[in-house]
């Protein structure tokens, strides 16, 4: 039987009591219908998972004893921070879902200018909590107990002035990526909206060092190119080998 993972935003010691908060103590209760004496392991995004035992679920919460130290997950050889442009709702949700189950190590949305999702400002607030929830989620669901960083959304220009060198997905780059070196520990990843980068973004991007690559003949979709992109990285110089 699959043992339960969640994260919980705490700090975790083996041997304590840990009351859970209120979105968690229901999705366990009323989504997992867990009883009291089920076993689940815990993690907070530092790299440890631990066993837990739910003591109390009900009405007035749910609340866990913290058991023994399980596992330390090992930080990837190669750290890889995506930079990608937001796009429609389910798209970017996808997007970072398979990215974070791809090992990617920070993400950080970019406000594009052919982007076609403007955040209000009164709304960054919300949209990243909803992304950290996506992002804690995948964990969960694949595995990892190191939670990827999520950055504030900036625009293209912020980020590659201050993440560069790099590589840029562009469909009609005369370089691919397996003709690339070795990026030795660290690679900034950066990929376009639903309408692409604009010729300024990309042009700005490769006087910083960014190298224009293609992935292949065709053209992805925005929430494909990072999954394609992500898996060939891994596979040429990160954990997939």
């Amino acid at each position: 039987m699959r043992v339960t993972r969640l994260y919980v935003d705490r700090p975790l010691t083996a041997g304590t009591d840990l009351e859970l908060n209120e979105s968690a103590g229901r999705y366990i209760a009323q989504v997992l219908r867990l009883r009291v004496g089920h076993t689940l392991t815990l993690f907070n995004g530092d790299g440890r998972d631990f066993h837990a035992r739910l003591d109390q679920c009900g009405r007035r919460g749910c609340r866990v004893h913290v058991g023994e130290l399980l596992s330390t997950e090992t930080p990837s050889s190669l750290r890889i921070h995506l930079g990608i442009g937001v796009s429609r709702g389910e798209r970017m949700d996808f997007a970072m879902q398979k990215s974070v189950e791809l090992g990617v190590t920070a993400i950080t949305p970019l406000m594009t200018e052919r982007g076609v999702v403007q955040l209000r400002p009164d709304r960054v607030a919300q949209r990243v909590a909803h992304w950290r929830g996506v992002i804690t989620g995948a964990c969960e669901q694949c595995g990892r107990s190191l939670l990827p960083q999520l950055h504030e959304p900036c625009t293209t220009a912020d980020w590659v002035d201050r993440h560069h060198p790099g590589l840029l997905l562009y469909h009609q780059a005369g370089k691919t990526l397996p003709a690339q070196p070795d990026p030795s520990g660290t690679i900034n990843l950066l990929i376009g909206p639903e309408g692409g980068l604009s010729e300024a973004e990309r042009r700005l991007a490769e006087r910083k060092g960014f190298v224009a690559v293609r992935m292949g003949p065709r053209v992805m979709r925005t929430e494909t190119a990072p999954i394609a992109a992500l898996a060939a990285i891994q596979t040429l110089w990160g954990d997939f080998r």
